[in-house]
């Protein structure tokens, strides 16, 4: 779905799920805190952290839908120990079967890290197909193009502008939506008359943290892809960046938002 590597996502989800919205998850539960149980489809699933990261304050008894298009992230998902589930993993090509992923009974649908993938278009579609089967939704960790590093450096602006460019590339849903994802989303559901509650989820990535080098090697490879600063600038940027890491100064706040999402009138 979005081409994330097994290994990338296994780094990240730590702090995934210190970033997630307390708030935000609150409303989740208490949504569904009477349910005997709960189906649960999760869209672009990738190796479950969403169903790790959640399923703790949901009712006890639970169906997962897990859908991606990537087989081997789906042959990766590894449910919590212990817990009463049922888990089945489901390949479907959300660009164009969604509404294959949405059918049956559900009684929340959730996604992260994805949103910001997608294009208007599908954005609109997914609402619409939400809201004709009167469902909650729960979108976490979309980012929303906020970047705050410390110590600042003189290429920054450049660098993220090149960032910026690149997370509007079509990710397989046309133009991607990138940083005002959650924000759309959030108004489309109003417009229909959801009630949502959002707040956000920010990665904080202090001295020492081992996904900063990583992290801001993507953001360098993302600007050199779409030009938005010349390949010595970059590399210059990137080598001064890690000797702030190797010397542990640097910080990282990369912003995130949470939502929630629910129809009136659900049971």
């Amino acid at each position: 779905m979005s081409g994330f590597s097994a290994d990338w996502l296994a780094r990240r989800e730590p702090q995934d799920r210190r970033a997630r919205n307390a708030q935000v998850l609150a409303s989740v539960a208490g949504a569904i805190a009477a349910y005997p149980s709960a189906m649960v489809v999760d869209l672009a699933c990738g190796t479950g952290a969403t169903l790790r990261a959640i399923s703790s304050v949901l009712p006890r008894r639970q169906n997962w839908r897990l859908v991606d298009n990537d087989l081997s992230l789906l042959a990766r998902v590894e449910p919590p120990v212990g817990a009463e589930l049922t888990v089945s993993t489901i390949p479907v090509d959300l660009a164009h079967d969604l509404e294959a992923a949405l059918d049956g009974p559900v009684d929340l649908v959730t996604t992260s890290a994805f949103l910001d993938l997608v294009s208007e278009s599908w954005l609109e579609r997914l609402v619409t197909e939400i809201a004709a089967r009167n469902l909650p939704f729960y979108a976490a960790l979309s980012f929303d193009g906020r970047l705050a590093i410390d110590p600042v450096d003189e290429a920054d602006q450049a660098i993220f502008a090149g960032l910026s460019r690149h997370q509007c590339t079509d990710k397989g849903f046309g133009p991607a939506l990138g940083p005002a994802a959650a924000t759309m989303a959030i108004t489309l559901f109003k417009q229909i008359g959801y009630s949502v509650v959002d707040g956000r989820s920010d990665w904080i990535l202090e001295p020492g943290d081992p996904l900063q080098a990583e992290f801001l090697a993507g953001i360098a490879a993302a600007a050199l892809e779409t030009g938005g600063a010349a390949s010595a600038d970059v590399k210059n940027w990137i080598a001064q960046r890690q000797r702030h890491i190797d010397a542990q100064r640097l910080s990282l706040q990369v912003g995130h938002i949470d939502f929630f999402a629910s129809p009136s009138g659900r049971r």
